[in-house]
């Protein structure tokens, strides 16, 4: 009971946090982990991510949603180094990440899952998860002759992978192959491998995408529990029942750009945002009550 009165306390700070922050654009919060300021990427004559200003608010769990298309995943590679910007600059926690490698990115606490797995289906369950460790000594060749050197740290990556697996109620398929695991089952692993590199920030990109409906509950479980654990949560999703349930707040982006910002609810009566997803025609229908 005391475990379930403190997460539900989490989850009121974090809505709380939220109160005075204007239903506006760019929107500024009280305390954002992650700032991003003329984020521009151009392919050819294409215009895929033109952000102005965006700010993630620290210990929260914020949605980025839009129609197919609206640049959400380009989004998402800029800013966590899979992708480099034609303009712009952000910042995690204070700290520059233009320019800064995908891995390091990781390092640092900002770590992402993909909307296609990224699991090595050759490997078991409980290698994939050594492999999110980060800083392990074995890496380095000279290293990797003395097992002396390597072996204490990887009995406590193992330990941390062991508990993960046991929180992610996948711990009865540790030594299975990671191909063997069905589409739900992968975005558990790589959600889990994420957390191996104790993560301030976790950005999950379309968390739910390809996940049986015995499992969405589960995920959103997890989701909540991130936040709960004291990290940031972002993520694409097109799920609205999902987005609705999980969320603190809700971020907008239509042809690269953002374009609105609330709670659920507020997002949920919003004509722009409306628009966007269903033409201007259907939405005035819709918000008129036609």
């Amino acid at each position: 009971m005391d475990t379930e009165r403190t997460y539900g306390e989490v989850a009121t700070r974090a809505r709380e946090s939220f109160k005075g922050v204007e239903r506006i654009p760019g929107a500024r919060k009280q305390d954002p982990i992650l700032t991003a300021d003329n984020v521009r990427r151009e392919f050819g004559g294409i215009i895929a991510v033109d952000v102005e200003h965006f700010e993630v608010q620290k210990g929260s769990i914020t949605a980025l949603i839009g129609p197919n298309g609206a640049g959400k995943t380009t989004f998402f590679n800029l800013l966590t180094g899979f992708d480099q910007p034609n303009s712009g600059q952000w910042n995690f926690n204070g700290k520059s990440m233009n320019g800064v490698a995908s891995h390091r990115t990781a390092a640092l606490g900002m770590v992402r899952t993909f909307q296609l797995t990224k699991s090595l289906t050759k490997l078991s369950v409980i290698e994939n998860m050594r492999l999110g460790a980060t800083d392990q000594k074995g890496e380095k060749w000279w290293n990797g002759l003395f097992a002396a050197v390597w072996k204490g740290q990887e009995a406590e990556i193992t330990e941390r992978a062991d508990e993960l697996l046991a929180r992610f109620k996948m711990d009865h398929m540790r030594d299975e192959y990671a191909g063997s695991l069905s589409g739900g089952q992968r975005k558990l692993l790589e959600m889990a491998r994420a957390l191996m590199t104790n993560p301030t920030l976790v950005m999950l990109d379309e968390p739910m995408a390809g996940v049986n409906p015995a499992l969405k509950q589960s995920l959103n479980q997890h989701i909540r529990g991130l936040r709960d654990d004291g990290m940031t949560v972002l993520f694409v999703e097109h799920d609205m029942d999902m987005v609705h349930d999980v969320s603190d707040w809700v971020i907008v982006m239509a042809e690269g750009r953002i374009i609105a910002e609330g709670t659920p609810d507020d997002i949920a009566k919003n004509s722009a945002v409306i628009d966007a997803y269903l033409g201007a025609r259907q939405g005035q229908s819709l918000l008129e009550g036609e």
